[in-house]
């Protein structure tokens, strides 16, 4: 296999490692109502990408350790993952993710609420069975951090005026903050106390990349390849950086609109003038850039990594979340 083959196949054997990891975490069929059962499952196995839990199966496997734990891991976080994306979607209204329907509008607000309590209450079962009061205060800091990202967020909907720095610290909250603490677990089970800061930024600075790219193909991206409806952020009066941006540059007629879309969460003006405004004053050209940046200070936290195809995989997810298209 060439180089660029064997981690494609190493990142598809992650990706069933982990599927497999989180159907031995659920309990079989019999065992529950049969609506809750295919919620679950509708919203577990959606075809997400499993890059948080990956996260923490390449660098266990970069720094040596090779136990049944990291599995397990994996699986706590992308159930923490499945539920933030369940109750987010319900707070937010939202009808569509990964190319389909969402749970709540499938199944209901209340059974998807009540499913993603279940998600958050077996990720901490899963977690006191490893016995390791280090990996638990690692989680229960990440799902802490995670649910008041989701609070200031809401905070700041419909608020034209939310600075760069409180966008950031949001997003760090709201998604850098689970890319961080996979990392970290990944350092932790290896053993690796010396390197667990600069892997913990690692995942930091990957998370905080993969948002902004999120919140820049809102704007830019092919509804089909994100999976999503273009303009959702919008819609939901955020303040993404791609608008914080154009309105810090544009000139008053611009800024006009572009508040009163936020405000308005985009029923007062309509997408095409303020995608307009956006490609006019290179507000998704600058979003990109930051992208860029904080994968490149990811790159550099992995200086002194063995080399390995795990390494080597580490690198090319950093690079893939400022230049993804889906």
């Amino acid at each position: 296999m060439t180089g660029a083959t064997t981690i494609a196949a190493e990142m598809e054997a992650l990706r069933r490692a982990v599927d497999e990891a989180l159907e031995r975490a659920l309990p079989p069929e019999s065992a529950w109502p049969a609506t809750i059962h295919r919620a679950v499952r509708y919203s577990l196995f959606a075809g997400g990408k499993r890059i948080r839990p990956r996260l923490v199966l390449l660098f266990c496997e970069a720094l040596g350790f090779e136990g049944p734990e990291s599995l397990e891991l994996a699986a706590v976080v992308e159930f923490i993952h499945t539920a933030t994306l369940l109750h987010d979607d319900v707070v937010d209204g939202s009808d569509m993710r990964r190319g389909r329907d969402t749970a709540n509008h499938v199944f209901g607000n209340q059974a998807s609420v009540l499913v993603g309590d279940y998600l958050y209450s077996r990720s901490f079962q899963m977690m006191v069975g490893l016995d390791d009061l280090r990996i638990q205060g690692v989680m229960a800091d990440a799902t802490n951090t995670i649910a008041m990202g989701e609070v200031l967020q809401l905070m700041n909907a419909h608020d034209p005026d939310t600075t760069e720095e409180r966008y950031f610290d949001v997003i760090y909250r709201k998604t850098a903050k689970l890319f961080e603490a996979a990392a970290r677990l990944g350092a932790v089970l290896g053993g690796n106390a010396a390197r667990e800061d600069a892997l913990a930024r690692y995942g930091k600075h990957v998370g905080t990349a993969f948002q902004i790219m999120d919140d820049v193909l809102d704007y830019s991206g092919e509804s089909a390849a994100i999976g999503k409806n273009l303009g959702d952020d919008l819609a939901e009066g955020k303040m993404t950086l791609p608008l914080i941006r154009a309105l810090a540059v544009c000139d008053a007629a611009a800024g006009d609109t572009i508040r009163r879309a936020v405000e308005g969460g985009g029923r007062l003006v309509e997408f095409g003038p303020v995608m307009r405004i956006l490609e006019e004053t290179g507000a998704l050209a600058y979003a990109r850039a930051r992208a860029a940046e904080e994968c490149r200070q990811a790159v550099a936290c992995l200086e002194g990594l063995p080399p390995s195809p795990h390494a080597q995989s580490l690198l090319q997810l950093a690079t893939f979340a400022a230049d993804r298209a889906y």
